[in-house]
C-alpha cells in the first residue's frame, strides 16, 4: 500500500499545485501591474516553491549537445549502443575523430538517473570516447521481462565491456565501484581478453569498515529483514511494472534529504529570496540542481536488498566472501588493469578511506600502476560534479588513462 499512498497524496495536492501554477503566471504576467510590486514578486515566488515542492519529476536529459575538441566545437548526439531490459548502453557521439581513450562510465543505481553524471560527461567529453550506463526505473519494466540483482548488474559491466572491446578504460561513480572491480576481477580470473585497460574508483563503498557514515551505521545496525519490512512495496498494477517489488526512488529521496534537511530547507528559502529581489542567475542555478536531484527511479528490490546485505553488512568484497553464480569473485586475479581510486575529504557518504581500500584488495597489480587521489575541501557530488571535478579531479583522470592506453602511447610513440 505504501506506494498507493504515495500516489494519493501526489493526487490530492493536485488542486494546490495547479492553483500555484495559477498564481505564478499571474503575478509574472508582465501585462498585471501588481508584477513589478515587492509583494507580487513574493506571491510569484511562493507559489514556485509550492509547484516545485509538489511536482512530479521525470527523466531529465543529458542536453549535452556540442563540445569542444582541440579548440573546435563539434555536434554530440546520443546512440543507444546495446539495450538490456534494466539499462541502456549510450554514447556520446562527436562529430570529429575520436583519437582519445573510450571510457565505459557506469552510474549508480542508488534512486537517481546516470543524468546525474552529466557534468562527469560533459568535462569527459572533449577528450574520451564516451560510454555510459543509463539505468531503467523499475517501475517502467514489465514483470516479464525478468529480474534484476546485483549479479546481474555485474554481468551488465561485463557485457558492455566485451561489447566495446579491448582498450576500454572503466569509470564507477559511487555505489557501481563494488560491482565495476568485481567485474574486472572476474574477467581478469577468466584470462578475458576484454578486461579494462585501466579502472577509476570514484567515492564509493569498496569497504566500509575503513570510515563509517550514517549510511554505513544504518546498515548495520538492522537486521535485512527490517529493510525488507519497511521499505520494500509492490509497483502499483497501472504502471507497466505493476506487482514489481521495489525500493521506491521517494525513499530514497527522503533519505537523502533527511541527511542535511536544514542545508536543503536553506537552500530554498535562498531560492525565495533570490526571486523576490529578481537574482535570475542564481535562482536558475538553483532549479538546474533541484531538477536533477528531485529526478528519481525505483530500484528491483533483489538488486536493492542484496546491495544492502551484500555491500554493507557483510562486506562481502572486502572479506573475500562475494559470489557472482557461484564463483568466488577474486581481486587479487587482476594485474593487467591500473587502478586510480579517487575520494573527497568531506565525503560523509562514502567517506575517505572506503574507496582506497581496492588497493590493498588488488594487491597483484603491480604498485607502479597504483594511484590515488584525495581531493581536498569537497564532499560527495564534489567528486565528480562542479569546478574541482573539471579543474583538479578531471586532468588527473585523464592523464591516467592515458598513461594505460594502447591507442595514446602508440602516437607518442610516432610523435
Amino acid at each position: 500500500m505504501l506506494y498507493q499512498l504515495y500516489d494519493i497524496q501526489h493526487a490530492a495536492l493536485t488542486p494546490l499545485r495547479l492553483m500555484a501554477e495559477a498564481t505564478q503566471q499571474t503575478f509574472q504576467n508582465p501585462f498585471f501591474p501588481g508584477s513589478y510590486t515587492k509583494v507580487g514578486r513574493a506571491m510569484a515566488a511562493g507559489a514556485e516553491l509550492i509547484e516545485r515542492t509538489t511536482r512530479r519529476w521525470g527523466k531529465p536529459e543529458f542536453g549535452l549537445k556540442t563540445t569542444r575538441v582541440h579548440g573546435r566545437e563539434v555536434a554530440v548526439t546520443e546512440q543507444v549502443v546495446l539495450n538490456k531490459p534494466f539499462c541502456s548502453l549510450v554514447n556520446f557521439e562527436r562529430a570529429a575523430p575520436h583519437d582519445g581513450p573510450k571510457v565505459l562510465l557506469v552510474a549508480p543505481l542508488s534512486g537517481h538517473y546516470a543524468t546525474l553524471l552529466r557534468g562527469t560527461v560533459q568535462a569527459l567529453l572533449p577528450h574520451h570516447d564516451v560510454y555510459i550506463t543509463d539505468w531503467a526505473d523499475a517501475k517502467l519494466v514489465p514483470l516479464a521481462r525478468g529480474r534484476f540483482d546485483l549479479e546481474d548488474y555485474i554481468d551488465y559491466i561485463i557485457d558492455f565491456l566485451r561489447h566495446l572491446g579491448p582498450n576500454t578504460h572503466l569509470m564507477a561513480v559511487c555505489q557501481p565501484v563494488v560491482p565495476a572491480l568485481a567485474a574486472t576481477a572476474l574477467m581478469a580470473q577468466m584470462d578475458d581478453p576484454c578486461q579494462p585497460r585501466s579502472m577509476t574508483l570514484m567515492g564509493g563503498p569498496i569497504d566500509t569498515s575503513a570510515a563509517p557514515t550514517v549510511v554505513t551505521q544504518l546498515a548495520e545496525t538492522r537486521d535485512i529483514e527490517w529493510f525488507e519490512r519497511n521499505v520494500i512495496t509492490s509497483v502499483p498494477v497501472y504502471y507497466p511494472g505493476g506487482l514489481r517489488q521495489v525500493y521506491p526512488g521517494f525513499i530514497q529521496l527522503t533519505g537523502f534529504m533527511s541527511m542535511n534537511l536544514d542545508r536543503h530547507v536553506g537552500e530554498h528559502l535562498k531560492l525565495f529570496k533570490h526571486l523576490v529581489i529578481g537574482d535570475g542567475d542564481s535562482a536558475e542555478s538553483h532549479r538546474k540542481f533541484y531538477d536533477e536531484y528531485l529526478s528519481v527511479l525505483d530500484l528491483t528490490a533483489e538488486f536493492y536488498l542484496q546491495t544492502v546485505h551484500e555491500v554493507f553488512q557483510k562486506r562481502s568484497l572486502a572479506t573475500g566472501q562475494l559470489k557472482w553464480r557461484g564463483l568466488t569473485v577474486d581481486p587479487a586475479a587482476i594485474e593487467k588493469t591500473a587502478l586510480l581510486t579517487v575520494e573527497g575529504e568531506l565525503d560523509d557518504i562514502s567517506a575517505p578511506g572506503q574507496t582506497i581500500a581496492a588497493h590493498t584488495l588488488c594487491r597483484n597489480i603491480p604498485e607502479s600502476k597504483k594511484h590515488n587521489h584525495m581531493q581536498k575541501g569537497v564532499g560527495h557530488y564534489g567528486i565528480f560534479n562542479g569546478r574541482r571535478w573539471r579543474e583538479e579531479i578531471e586532468p588527473k583522470v585523464r592523464a591516467f588513462m592515458r598513461t594505460y592506453d594502447d591507442r595514446a602511447r602508440t602516437r607518442a610513440a610516432a610523435e
